[in-house]
This record gives C-alpha cells, structure tokens and sequence, in this order.
C-alpha cells in the first residue's frame, strides 16, 4: 500500500509527537484500518514533509511521532492564477482537483455574466469550505507540499482589474490569433481565464483585452468549461513547465 499522505494545520518538526485532527484520524484507523507501528508521511503546505510512525490508536485519536523531514519540492516553474468560472457541482469539484494535480498555483472562482450558479452568502462559505477540502484532498493524493491559493468568489471584471501588470493573461478562443506553443520561452507567470457553460460575454472578453490578455486558441473545437481549464494547464505545463 501506498504511504498515506496526511495534511496537518500544524508546526511541524522532526521529534515531535502530533496528535491527528478528527477527520484524519478516523481516515487512519478506520478507512484505512492502520495499525500502532505504521507510516504515515504528514506536511502542512509550508514546503517538505515528514514520515511519521503511528504510536497510538484510541476510539477518538490517533498519535504520529514524527521522524525524518523530506525536503520535497513538486511545484511547477510556473506560476498559473486560474480565473474559473462557478462550474455547477461535481464539475468545479472536478476541475479544482485536476488542476491542483497539474500544478495549478492559485485559483479564484467567478462569477461570470453567463453563469448560472447563484450562491447566497451562507451557501457560498460551505462552498469555500468544501472546495478547499477538495484542494487539499489533491495535494495530499499528488505528492504537493504547498496548498494553492483558493481566493473568495468575485465579479471576473474585479478579478481582471485587480491581476498584477505583470502577469501574462491568457482567454480561450477557436479562432483566437494566439498559440500556446508561441508564447515567451521565459513565461512564468500567468493568468487563465476560464469561461463558464454559456461562454464569456463581448464585454467580458473585450476587458480581458483592454487588460492585455491574449486572445488564445487551443485546437479548432469548443472545449466545455471543466475541459478548457485542464487542457490548458496541461498544454501550458508541457510548454514552459515541467512536463519533460
């Protein structure tokens, strides 16, 4: 079996004994059924991870002695804010999670003139809740040690206004005038906007352009929302990043 890798809120360093929080200890000793004596490999997104050997089991916790740190570092090159927008249900859950594992770096979900998600505000914190629980949830299965930037939901016009100068802002478009495979060798820092099922409005993508965005294009078809996201980080991370 594969080490289970834990997410931890915590400080963490070598020789210390932690005690996991409740949901991590009933994923250790009753959906994995571990046992006194076995490894765990605990970070807390702040870079590195430590193997941990379970010291005790009780009904409602679970100890780890913490051992030898690893200074793994998986991160890509590249630096990716993903605009997406509010996709419904398991879509965002999906597109959340697959981009974490392509190595996506921050991501701010939207609210787009064409979408048809409408979150009240005591709908949209679980929301927040369970998505980042879906963005650890990743790192924890792909082997990441820091946790990406999950932003709270805006307008995408605010989210344009306030990217940095000098971020390279990418819009998907079939017949967009721009290629992936053109673009600066030494791009590291970029932004994806990700339209939702309806598409981006004129007045959308025309202030993505104003704001210097390239009018993008990834193969001749109309890819849908929860694809266009991952194929693009794919194709960009085997571009400029590190898909070697």
């Amino acid at each position: 079996m594969t080490t289970p890798r834990l997410y931890q809120a915590i400080e963490l360093s070598e020789g210390n004994t932690i005690s996991l929080t409740a949901d991590a200890a009933h994923h250790v000793s009753r959906v994995l059924r571990m046992s006194v004596g076995d490894t765990v490999i605990i970070f807390n997104g702040q870079g590195g991870e430590y193997h941990g050997t379970v010291t005790d089991i009780s009904k409602k916790s679970v100890i780890v002695q913490l051992q030898q740190f690893n200074d793994s570092n998986t991160e890509s090159p590249l630096h990716i804010h993903l605009g997406q927008s509010i996709a419904r249900g398991e879509k965002m859950d999906l597109i959340l999670q697959k981009s974490v594992e392509l190595g996506v770096t921050e991501i701010t979900p939207l609210f787009s003139e064409f979408g048809n998600v409408k979150l009240p505000t005591d709908r949209l914190r679980k929301r927040l809740q369970h998505w980042r629980g879906v963005i650890i949830s990743a790192c924890e299965q792909c082997g990441r040690t820091f946790i990406p930037t999950l932003n709270p939901p805006i307008k995408t016009q605010l989210w344009l206004e306030g990217l940095s100068a000098d971020v390279l802002g990418l819009v998907l478009n079939p017949r967009g005038e721009h290629s992936i495979k053109t673009l600066p060798a030494d791009t590291k820092n970029i932004a994806l906007l990700i339209g939702p099922e309806g598409g981006l409005s004129d007045a959308e993508v025309m202030l993505a352009k104003e704001k210097g965005f390239l009018d993008s294009r990834l193969g001749p078809r109309v890819l849908r929302t929860e694809t266009a996201a991952l194929a693009t980080i794919a194709a960009l991370q085997s571009q400029l990043g590190d898909f070697n």
